[in-house]
């Protein structure tokens, strides 16, 4: 059973992530791309809602589970390969031909959190979740990347505070930033919400690809060139 499971609806892809935490590992990886490649090539879909089938959790990130026993078997090939491949889905995101809407029914944190960062819009439920970087109290700096698509999505001021703080954040208070489209009632508000949204988007393919190619340039190439040096030495973790 595939960990990233998609269903149209009208013009709009309901892509929903099935593997409760909906921790990022290479299966994660080859079922998400699997769905936005298929999701592509239906040329009546016009927008891409993401959402979870668990009721507490949106997405918890990198499976760290997996990493590390990666790590105890000494398989680097594997372990670039998935960063690599979680930076493929990122980049794939930010300049995907139609608007993608993260839809946050639970908790967004770390590698999760900035999935959503890479999505074009978020809405969250205001009932139950939390957003937060705790990259900070675990010792694993951002990829220089993943620092500059957040920026898209968080404001400077307040991406700096979660950045260093690791502070946990409710729909509420990220609605107040701009963070979020909209702090929706619960998971059924917030589902019918972000559909009716992406149902207002039916703007041609061409020109979405090409505002977002250009819009996006500069955070491509960091991904693409400052990134690769990291990666291919592995120094994923600081310590004191």
């Amino acid at each position: 059973m595939s960990v990233v499971e998609w269903k149209k609806e009208g013009t709009v892809a309901v892509v929903t992530m099935t593997n409760g935490e909906n921790r990022h590992n290479a299966v994660f990886v080859a079922d998400m791309s699997a769905a936005l490649d298929a999701i592509e090539k239906d040329k009546e879909i016009s927008s891409v809602v993401i959402t979870s089938s668990d009721q507490k959790n949106w997405s918890q990130g990198i499976d760290l589970t997996w990493l590390t026993e990666r790590m105890g078997k000494n398989e680097t090939k594997q372990m670039k390969d998935f960063l690599y491949g979680i930076n493929g889905i990122f980049k794939r995101l930010l300049t995907y031909p139609m608007p993608v809407i993260a839809a946050i029914n639970g908790h967004a944190v770390a590698n999760g959190a900035i999935l959503s960062c890479a999505c074009d819009f978020r809405f969250m439920r205001a009932d139950k979740g939390f957003f937060f970087f705790p990259e900070v109290d675990i010792g694993i700096p951002f990829l220089p990347g993943m620092i500059a698509f957040c920026r898209k999505a968080v404001p400077e001021y307040k991406f700096n505070e979660m950045l260093l703080s690791g502070k946990r954040y409710g729909a509420a208070e990220l609605a107040l930033h701009n963070i979020i489209v909209k702090a929706c009632e619960n998971p059924e508000t917030l589902l019918a919400e972000a559909m009716a949204f992406a149902g207002t988007y039916q703007k041609k393919r061409g020109i979405f690809a090409e505002m977002k190619k250009r819009m996006y340039k500069e955070m491509v190439r960091v991904i693409e060139t400052e990134d690769p040096p990291i990666i291919e030495k592995l120094t994923l973790m600081v310590g004191d």
